[in-house]
């Protein structure tokens, strides 16, 4: 199955979500220091292996964080090879001084922004794809 390509369509019907919960970046040496946490998405650099989780599993941990953001989803199925989202979204953002980190899914894009402006940017998202739809 795979996923919408047109921006249009992309931005019209993103229908932004905002998942309850506080998380954060991680930067560990391997899995095995999560123990039986399976973390919401990772990858994998020179320093080492950056992981997302929530505040309270790194709490838990005793990991190193400085950074706690809210997790924002975009529900449309996105196609990884649609072009313009990113760019419309996090410019949106940024006209309101919110800074993003996006993970695409397979299905979908994930933005996480400071935990202080999850609510906001929600309602940055939803009027995005407003006036996308009265752009038609």
């Amino acid at each position: 199955m795979s996923g919408e390509t047109s921006l249009q369509s992309l931005l019209q019907s993103m229908k932004p979500t905002l998942n309850p919960g506080a998380y954060v970046f991680c930067s560990i040496e391997s899995l095995k220091q999560l123990g039986n946490i399976e973390p919401l998405g990772s990858f994998r650099e020179h320093e080492g292996l950056t992981v997302i989780i929530s505040q309270a599993q790194a709490q838990q941990l005793s990991l190193e964080t400085d950074y706690v953001a809210a997790w924002l989803t975009l529900e449309v199925h996105s196609a990884l090879s649609a072009v313009g989202l990113t760019a419309a979204f996090a410019n949106a953002l940024a006209k309101h001084s919110i800074s993003c980190n996006v993970i695409a899914g397979y299905y979908h894009d994930h933005i996480f922004v400071d935990i202080n402006q999850g609510q906001r940017a929600l309602e940055v998202l939803q009027q995005l794809s407003l006036q996308s739809v009265s752009q038609e």
